[in-house]
């Protein structure tokens, strides 16, 4: 199984917690994109860390590979191998698996009845450094264990097979954790295991175990030490954790005592690493002083950290930590008082005790002894434990309960990380006595516990944290009994909405942090700030840190270095100068060390005296410009050691010059006001620093000056304000006057002034005088002037300000602008001039062409009083309800001044109309609501003003009355979409109409008509009639004789096919129900454009387009782009019934990638795939065809009448069927026949059609698919040529010159001698002949080409729904093992009476057998000495072969191992004689070993790879032979490969179709529905047996041959009329008989005609029963042999030829060497007619022989590893013994597959299908096996006048055959070695897939009756052997026989 695994590196933001479920509830599966969460709680910036999750994965445990630091993951049913990154490197599946609890681990699930698919959950994962293997121990399977390989965990390097329950390592149940280490022992690893009590099958497994991780019995604890328990319920440990430090390896548990102590605590047991026997156990109980039980635990060198649960009722936790030297002392105090005194301390008290309830009791040892025993011994006291607990101080209480804890030392400092019950990683400080929490974070979703397994990596750099979701009740402090409670975590029942993820978490995240300050901050000990690198990091980094303030600690140095002053603070940009830093707390540095200052780019040598620290400032030319807009550079400045900043702040550079040019509006005030000393100079406008203006002018100082009189922004020159009007009209000269102050700065001087209006576009200078000074204050007035903005506004701001001089500008103390305003703007009529604002004089002037004008511009007799009347323009809606209530708008003019005038002043049709004042426009818009009026009512607007004549409009309102009618449809489904057309009258009333269908809207899609409203219905709640309303503004009319009948929505249930080209086209049937209620539904696709596409001018689009009124409906668009970017193509499917839609799929664009293929009825959207059972819809790319004229596309094809077309081309049926097809030539349709990928045949009409237009003269070719349309050519049809006229005149000429010609070769042949005449004529006929036969061949197979891929594409649709019928894998092993024995070779002895007591022990015996056979050395004894007895036949030793590949079945790596020595030693015999004869026959029983085990290996190769083409070959034979008679006398046939099989004379024969009756009630009366009438196709020459067969063919079609009854047990009805039924048979009494020969009676005899109905019907001296099955008979289901013509009475038997005197049927078996040379001389003579027929049969059956062979020696995909591995060890072979020889090697690895496997396949199909092969089929496999035989051959290929026909109809293929074997074994050499150990994992794996081999116990019984036969040889030769006898095989085998045999041994 893939599954797109996760590894990331982001940040996300923190999750929610996981809502409260169930503990049971159901997980559901995770989606593709999974969580990635980490979240840091603290201030200091998140930390980065990678983590993995897998898609619907548990993890349970985590595991770390010294060295490399690869990271295994076990969870429930997987096994992942990750990098350090956390990325996916391997996975290995482990479940589910069959299994349960009560069970142990079983073979045959018969021996576990309740066995259920179990989850494989991780129980134990651990590394084995020396071994370089991984263990991991499941759940299942009484907690098994394997070994695995650590760079691919995919690779089992060990698995029990049979495993005993000294095997059984981890806890069954998932609560009852497991605890392990792997313990390097001198010699060997061990592996210690602790687990609690789970299952009742585990009872006897103890708490404490060591066991052996090598050797024969892996995991094994045989001899071992064990915690024996005296009764395990008493205690019932449950543990914590595991842990080896220095010579030792320490246990945490919790656990009760024995009957006197009911509650529990906590304890820590301690072993010796090397102590194999436990001797050395001792353990002491923990307390954590006022808290609970011990939850999780980690070690470090020198402590024991352990989490405690809070005290009672407490929901926290607390960390203790126990010095490991204290706890060592602890348990040595133990040890001595129960090693020495008996277990008492000086006052008497029992302080230490034997427990668990074992016989031993604490000693008297000499005082010595815990010294001279330092790990125990034999004799002295154990399991000891203490009775005084080791007592710590909390270091510290957490809120949250403890689930996790690791630890860490680094640079002396200790660190424990605490993983809680709610996802958080605590990061603590153990400093002292105390413990500080200095980080936590959130790892995984909130409310997910992490699992205990909490990892440091190899260099502590980092922590793997694994998260879970679900806790479970654990004992606490308090609890007794067994009552447990409060949480722990349980790994693998996760929180059904989070994922389960590892995370990789930095353990000092130092370069996180980018500066000293973050560093410090981060209270993290393990950080510091190494000041000359100017970075955070450990301490071990920093190369100074042991000098003063060189490293920087948060907990010792609280301040980072920093800038304390500066003197100055900045400078001018213009002077170069001095400044001083105060940096405190300076490291010390070299004497050929400095620090300099960096100003910016530029640095200065900086000069140390204590803390201050001297540089000189940069020229101005090394400075930057001030950036636009600013009047300083500010620089960093920092105090530099080489390229890294001790210290930074800071400096700016100002420029006095540019401040002014900051503010244009006031320049004074901002060189005076800014924060720097810039003085303004008045007279010369500058702006400067430092030194004063120049002589004689007066200075204003900065504002920062105190000592001075002039200073600060109140002392500049400036405009105060306006003194003069602020409006300004138009087109009007005005004066304008400021106010001044502080112009005495300037002096005496004269000067001039100017005022500056800023109009748009232009500035408007204005001369300006100095009125009047009065002190400091004086008045400037501007000279009057005309003002004409550019751009006509009603009102327009003009900014004003002053300047003196040429360019000197005076301050604005405040922004000044003057307001210019215009009347004529804004005030088109009469009534709103008037309404304009008082203020501004704006009058309404009639003066030349009437405006709104300012007053003094208008003459005073032109100034109108009194507006024109109202004009009114257009009014909407012109028709309204006579109810009223309807909004009207009046557009015009001079619709009065305000609301007032107009309140009263409108009538619609003389009816008042009351205008609504929030709605009112002066003068220009009225909106009113309609009074009633009665319907009919029509008349124009009319506004009257008071004191004005009325304004009437040109346009007229009518009151109408709109009725409504009728609906169409009146139905659709609930879900809404249905465009609904209301039918009415007058339905164009109003402006504001709304449509509502019940309660819910029905928008209106615009526009309305007058007679039909359009709207689209809304989704409604459920089905059920609702009332149509339409509501024309206040008024609503009612449709209540027709309401709207919601329906249930359209359901799909089917729409195939599911696949089309893109060229779209296909017509596709789409399945459902209520499909008539759909008003137009779609087929679409959503395309995802590219950007040319984008390009080509797809508009967007609304996908309803809008009609006019009385217009046709607008076709929906066949594209259209969506707002989402996407492409949207639609087709209108039509509605065939309500369970029928028929729709073409929609065209792709090239270019374009379909994201979504979906039906859309009306409002119901419903995915193609969910419409179709999951399959989504595929487009496929447009099949390409070639010309039919190759060279050149224009020139005519040449087409002879009666042949079949054959076009090439590339993905034809990728998307189409060929019923779909359509081919043209011109007006005539050319039927296909055939449609594969790259081939059409298609049958062309048999007289030239005539071109589809007239544009050519010749019939064009054309192909339709779908849309798709591809023209190939014109075709030419070849006709017989017709003599042209011919002159009368040449005629006689040529008759004339002819007769000379005549005369004169026959003077000339007279010369010849008449056998050279003779010979010629020969020669021309031969010539003609040869033509002619390779026409007819050429055409022939064509034709029955063609007809031979309709039925195979027939056949492969057929195999979608049935598959091919392979044999299941016993069935397969017993046929290919045991070949000829029928179907059940192995069949239990019958017990015969009193027997039934013998069954166990035989079973027993046989047992031991299959035990002994594990034994190398007896096998291969037993082997030899069978092989050298020379009774032992050729038979025997196949068969035995066979018992052994069953009873090794399950251990297919020692099998491989006996097979290789097997070998081995079969190469050495006849490496010294011929090796080329190696392998080639059957004579040892390694040959039958190595078949065997190649079928067993290649098993899984036939059913994916080969088992499809042979399939298909063999049916294209079946049929083949079908198509013409058969003699089912002599068993020769029209069709054949085989000349021996050739029926030679010529058969007239007829193709019937009967319709058989098949179902039910076939076999009654005719008639009844389930009576089902199937075609099959037979021959009128056929017997009936033949018919019946061919009729079964057809009828049990899919159905495998073991399951369908047999021809022999039915007869075949002939129903002709009510009444007529005539059962036919082969002999009957119309049999004819002539001259002592029968004939058999066939469909001709019976006259049958076509069509004719037939029905097979029981026989009745079966019993009227027919057997559905063969499969419960012991037979193999063989072909029924031939008819015999033997004699009856002296007749014969014949059926199409009459045989020769010797019956046909006896010829096969024939031997003499007379008949074989006759046969032989037969084949050599046969006639050109029948060498057309085989070669018709060959050429047709080509593409399926060339399939086959190419399936068999393709390297396109993997060899399997076993051929692979084979070919290796051949080549190992060879190099061993020198053989050089290629054709040696070539010999050996053909005889070894090819031949050995491969040909058995080709010649015996059934041995791995369920089929009948009859023997015409076996004829022409044998031909095509002896084919391929020849190919493998590395002979050359020679043929001759006296070859065998089947090598004469092979000649051209054999040399490409023979290439592809020898490529076959050149990729197969060059590819990569198939290594030991892969083997043996794929031979695991087939193990396991064939579990329980067939008849294991009956193949042992059978070869103990051959080991009975030559039982003395065998006892002998294991005696003879001293290996033998130490291991005492020989005795072990009279055991098995006495057992067996009930016999009494002297053993």
């Amino acid at each position: 199984m893939c599954l797109p695994w996760c590894h990331t590196a982001r940040e996300t933001p923190p999750l929610p917690p996981c809502e409260a479920v169930p503990a049971m509830a159901p997980r559901p599966p995770l989606g593709p994109h999974l969580l990635l969460a980490l979240l840091l709680s603290l201030p200091p910036p998140p930390t980065r860390a990678r983590h993995f999750s897998a898609p619907n994965a548990t993890f349970n445990h985590l595991a770390l590979a010294p060295g490399p630091g690869t990271l295994y993951v076990g969870a429930v049913n997987r096994l992942f191998q990750l990098s350090p990154e956390l990325r996916l490197q391997a996975v290995a599946v482990t479940g589910p698996v069959l299994d349960s609890p009560d069970c142990v681990p079983f073979r045959d699930p018969a021996d576990c009845p309740h066995a259920r698919l179990t989850d494989n959950a991780n129980q134990l994962l651990l590394v084995s450094g020396r071994a370089r293997e991984l263990v991991a121990c499941g759940q299942v399977r009484q907690g098994v264990c394997d070994k695995r390989r650590l760079d691919d965990v995919a690779h089992v390097l060990y698995q029990a097979e049979d495993p005993g329950d000294g095997q059984f390592v981890a806890a069954n149940a998932p609560g009852v954790a497991t605890v392990g280490l792997v313990v390097q022992a001198p010699d060997r690893d061990l592996l210690l295991v602790a687990r609690g009590l789970a299952g009742k099958l585990s009872a006897g497994v103890p708490p404490l175990t060591v066991r052996q991780l090598a050797g024969p019995q892996p995991f094994s604890s045989e001899g071992l030490g064990r915690l024996v328990v005296g009764d395990l319920s008493d205690y019932n440990n449950s543990y914590v954790g595991a842990f080896a430090a220095g010579r030792s390896a320490y246990f945490v548990f919790r656990r009760r005592g024995a009957r006197a102590q009911a509650d529990y605590r906590s304890y820590a047991a301690r072993v010796c690493l090397g102590d194999a026997n436990l001797y050395s156990y001792v353990e002491v109980p923990l307390a954590c002083r006022g808290q609970g039980l011990i939850q999780a635990a980690a070690v470090t060198p020198s402590t024991l950290l352990g989490a405690f649960a809070a005290g009672p009722g407490g929901a926290g936790a607390a960390l203790c930590a126990f010095p490991l030297a204290q706890l060592d002392a602890s348990m040595e105090h133990a040890r001595r008082l129960c090693y020495t005194a008996g277990g008492r301390g000086p006052g008497g008290a029992e302080e230490a005790t034997v427990e668990y309830g074992v016989t031993s009791r604490c000693a008297a040892l000499p005082a010595d002894s815990p010294e001279s025993y330092p790990c125990g011994d034999e004799h002295t006291p154990s399991p000891i434990a203490g009775r005084q607990p080791l007592e710590a101080e909390p270091l510290l209480q957490l809120e949250q309960p403890i689930s996790a804890v690791a630890g860490l030392q680094a640079d002396g400092h200790t660190i424990a990380f605490l993983g809680d019950t709610q996802g958080q990683l605590h990061k603590v400080f153990l400093n002292g006595s105390h413990g500080h929490v200095y980080h936590s974070q959130q790892v995984g979703p909130r409310g997910s516990a992490i699992s205990p397994d909490l990892l440091v990596d190899g260099n502590g750099s980092h922590v793997y944290v694994l998260t879970a979701q679900q806790v479970r009740p654990v004992p606490r402090m308090g609890g007794t009994g067994g009552q447990h409670t409060g949480t722990s975590l349980c790994t693998h029942c996760p929180c059904p909405s989070l994922p389960i993820q590892v995370d990789r978490v930095p353990v000092a995240a130092c370069p996180e942090f980018p500066d000293c300050t973050s560093c410090l901050q981060a209270r993290d000990p393990l950080c510091g700030w190494c000041v000359l690198q100017g970075r955070c990091t450990l301490k071990g980094q920093c190369g100074r840190a042991a000098q003063a303030n060189q490293w920087l600690w948060s907990y010792e140095d609280s301040h980072c270095p920093h800038v304390q002053s500066l003197l100055p603070a900045y400078r001018p940009r213009q002077e170069q100068g001095q400044v001083t830093l105060s940096v405190p707390r300076l490291p010390t540095l070299a004497a050929d060390e400095y620090f300099h200052c960096a100003f910016g780019d530029y640095d200065s040598l900086a000069h140390v005296e204590g803390p201050h620290v001297a540089c000189v400032t940069p020229p101005q030319d090394q400075l930057p410009l001030n950036p636009p807009g600013t009047d300083h550079i500010t620089l960093p400045l920092a105090l530099m050691f080489e390229d890294v900043a001790v210290a930074a702040t800071n400096f700016s550079f100002y420029d006095c010059s540019a401040v002014q040019a900051l503010e244009v509006a006031a320049p004074c005030r901002a060189c005076v006001g800014s924060i720097w000393r810039c003085h303004w100079c008045p007279q010369s406008s500058r702006c400067v620093y430092g030194e004063h203006c120049p002589e004689g002018e007066g200075t204003i100082y900065s504002a920062q000056e105190a000592d001075v009189q002039v200073r600060g922004p109140g002392a500049c020159p400036r405009v105060e304000g306006l003194a003069g009007p602020v409006l300004l009209p138009v087109g009007w000269k005005s004066r304008l006057a400021l106010r001044v102050r502080n112009l005495q700065h300037f002096g005496s001087l004269p000067t001039s002034y100017h005022c500056w209006l800023e109009l748009p576009g232009e500035l408007q200078r204005l001369p300006a005088s100095l009125e009047e000074t009065s002190g400091d204050v004086g008045l400037i007035s501007c000279q009057a002037q005309q003002l004409h903005p550019s751009v006509a506004q009603q009102e327009l701001r003009v900014p004003i300000y002053v300047t003196r001089g040429k360019a000197q500008r005076l301050d604005n103390a405040h922004t000044l602008h003057v307001t210019l305003y215009d009347c004529a703007v804004g005030h088109p009529d009469c009534s709103r001039c008037q309404a304009a604002n008082g203020s501004l004089g704006c009058v309404w002037c009639s003066h030349r062409q009437p405006a709104c004008r300012y007053g003094p511009l208008c003459p005073p007799e032109a100034v109108e009083l009194l507006c024109p009347s109202p004009r009114i323009d257009t009014i909407e809606p012109l028709t309204g309800p006579p109810e009223g209530g309807l909004a009207l708008t009046i557009w015009g003019s001079n619709l009065g001044r305000d609301f007032t005038e107009v309140q009263d002043a409108v009538n619609v049709a003389g009816r008042p109309c009351s205008p609504e004042p929030s709605l009112y426009r002066t003068s220009a818009r009225i909106v009113c609501v309609t009074s009633p009026a009665p319907n009919g009512t029509t008349g124009p607007i009319q506004v009257a003003i008071k004191n004005r004549p009325p304004g009437i409009s040109t346009q007229h309102f009518t009151y109408q009355d709109p009725i409504l009618l009728s609906l169409s449809p009146q139905w659709g489904p609930q879900a809404g979409g249905t465009q609904l057309t209301i039918h009415g009258q007058h339905l164009q009333t109003g402006g504001n109409i709304s449509a509502f269908v019940g309660a819910q809207p029905c928008p209106i899609q615009e526009p309305v008509c007058p007679e039909a409203i359009v709207c689209h219905t809304m989704s409604q709640a459920s089905p059920g009639e609702a009332v149509v309303r339409v509501v024309f503004g206040h008024a609503q009319r009612t449709l209540l004789t027709s309401p709207f009948q919601y329906t249930a929505n359209p359901q799909l249930v089917a729409a195939e096919p599911s696949v089309s080209f893109r060229g779209g086209g296909r017509l596709i049937r789409v399945r459902g129900t209520g499909l008539d209620v759909v008003q137009q539904p779609l087929l679409s696709v959503w395309l995802a454009a590219t950007a040319e596409v984008q390009a080509a001018g797809v508009e967007p689009r609304d996908p309803t387009p809008r009609t006019s009124c009385g217009g046709p409906a607008a076709a929906p668009q066949a594209c259209i782009q969506l707002r989402e970017g996407l492409l949207q193509c639609s087709t209108v499917c039509s509605i065939n019934s309500s369970s029928l839609l028929l729709c073409q799929s929609p065209a792709v664009p090239d270019g374009v990638h379909p994201q979504r293929v979906f039906f859309t009825l009306d409002n119901v959207h419903v995915d193609f795939a969910s419409a179709n059972g999951g399959q989504d819809f595929q487009y496929q790319p447009n099949p390409r065809l070639a010309p039919l004229s190759r060279e050149k596309p224009t020139r005519p094809y040449r087409l002879k009448p009666g042949n079949v077309l054959d076009v090439e081309g590339q993905g034809l049926n990728l998307g189409i069927s060929k019923e779909e097809v359509r081919v043209h030539i011109g007006d005539g349709e050319c039927l296909v026949k055939t449609l594969t990928l790259t081939h059409l045949y298609c049958e062309p009409p048999s007289r030239a059609p005539q071109p589809a237009n007239g544009s050519s003269a010749l019939p064009q070719f054309v192909v339709q698919m779908g849309n798709v349309r591809l023209a190939l050519g014109p075709v030419q049809y070849e006709t017989e040529p017709t003599l042209s006229a011919f002159p009368v005149e040449a005629q006689v000429g040529l008759g004339l010159g002819a007769a000379v010609l005549i005369a004169a070769v026959l003077l000339l042949t007279l010369m010849y001698r008449h056998k050279s005449k003779q010979a010629l004529r020969d020669y021309q006929k031969v010539l003609v002949q040869l033509e002619n036969l390779e026409i007819g061949v050429g055409d022939q197979c064509r034709k029955e080409f063609t007809d031979l891929m309709t039925e195979m594409t027939d056949l492969s649709s057929d195999l979608e729904a049935s598959g091919i019928p392979f044999l299941d894998y016993h069935t397969y092993a017993e046929r290919v093992f045991f070949p000829g024995h029928g179907g059940c070779p192995l069949q239990p002895a019958l017990e015969g009476p009193g027997e039934e007591g013998r069954r166990a022990p035989v079973r027993q015996g046989l047992t031991q057998l299959s035990n002994l056979l594990n034994s190398k050395l007896f096998l291969l004894t037993l082997i030899h000495t069978l092989e050298e007895q020379p009774s032992f036949s050729q038979r025997d030793r196949c068969h035995v072969a066979s018992l052994l590949s069953l009873a090794l079945h399950g251990k297919l790596e020692y099998l491989t191992d006996i097979l290789r020595t097997l070998l081995s030693d079969l190469a050495a015999h006849y490496v010294h004689k011929n090796p080329k004869l190696m392998l080639r026959r059957t004579e040892t029983m390694v040959e039958k070993l190595l078949t065997n085990w190649l079928s067993i290996c290649l098993y899984a190769f036939l059913k994916e790879v080969a088992g499809e083409p042979l399939y298909m070959l063999l049916r294209a034979i079946q049929y083949q032979v079908d198509k013409g008679p058969v003699d089912a006398v002599t068993g020769k046939a029209k069709r054949t490969l085989n000349d021996s099989r050739l029926l030679r004379e010529d058969v007239e024969f007829r193709p019937l179709t009967l319709m058989v009756l098949a179902g039910p009630r076939a076999g009654g009366a005719a008639g009844g529905g389930a009576v089902q009438r199937v075609p099959a196709r037979v021959l009128d020459t056929d017997t009936i047996t033949q018919v019946k067969e061919k009729v079964l063919e057809q009828v049990y079609k899919g159905t495998p041959f073991s399951q369908r009854p047999s021809a022999h047990a039915l007869d075949l009805e002939w129903r002709s009329g009510l009444a007529g039924h005539l059962t036919l048979s082969d002999e009957d009494l119309t049999s004819v008989t002539h001259n002592h020969w029968k004939r058999l009676n066939t469909l001709q005899h019976y006259k049958v005609p076509d069509g004719a109905t037939v029905g097979l019907i029981p026989q009745l001296h079966n019993g009227g029963a027919v057997s559905q099955s063969l499969a419960q008979n012991c037979t193999l289901g063989e072909n029924v042999p031939m008819l015999e013509d033997g004699e009856e009475g002296g007749v014969h038997l014949w059926h199409l030829v009459k045989g020769t005197e010797e019956p046909e049927g006896a010829k096969a078996r024939r031997s003499s060497l007379r008949e074989r040379e006759r046969e032989r001389a037969r084949a050599k003579a046969i006639p050109e007619i029948y060498l057309t027929r085989l070669l018709s049969m060959k050429g047709t059956l080509q593409k399926f022989v060339d399939d086959t062979f190419q399936a068999i020696l393709s390297v396109n995909r993997p060899v399997p590893i076993a051929i692979k591995y084979l070919f290796d060890f051949l080549d190992e072979l060879a190099e061993k013994h020198g053989i050089e020889d290629p054709e040696t090697l070539h010999i050996w690895k053909t005889n070894s597959l090819l031949l050995r496997f491969w040909v058995n396949a080709l010649k015996n199909p059934q041995l791995i299908f369920d089929v009948r092969v009859s023997d015409n089929v076996d004829a022409i496999l044998a031909v095509i096996a002896q084919t391929f035989i020849d190919s493998c051959t590395v002979s050359e290929h020679k043929v001759g006048r006296d070859s065998p026909v089947n090598k004469l109809l092979y000649a051209r293929e054999i040399p490409r055959y023979k290439q592809m074997v020898e490529r076959y074994y050149s990729d197969i050499r060059q590819s990569s070695p198939a290594s030991y150990q892969e083997m043996n994992s794929a031979l695991a794996e087939l193990s396991g897939n064939y579990t329980s081999a067939p008849h294991c116990l009956e193949a042992l019984q059978e070869l103990y009756n051959h080991i009975h036969r030559y039982y003395d040889q065998i006892i002998s030769a294991l005696e003879e052997d001293p290996v033998g006898q130490k291991m005492q095989l020989a005795c072990r085998l009279q055991q098995v026989a006495a057992l067996v045999e009930n016999k009494v041994t002297d053993l």
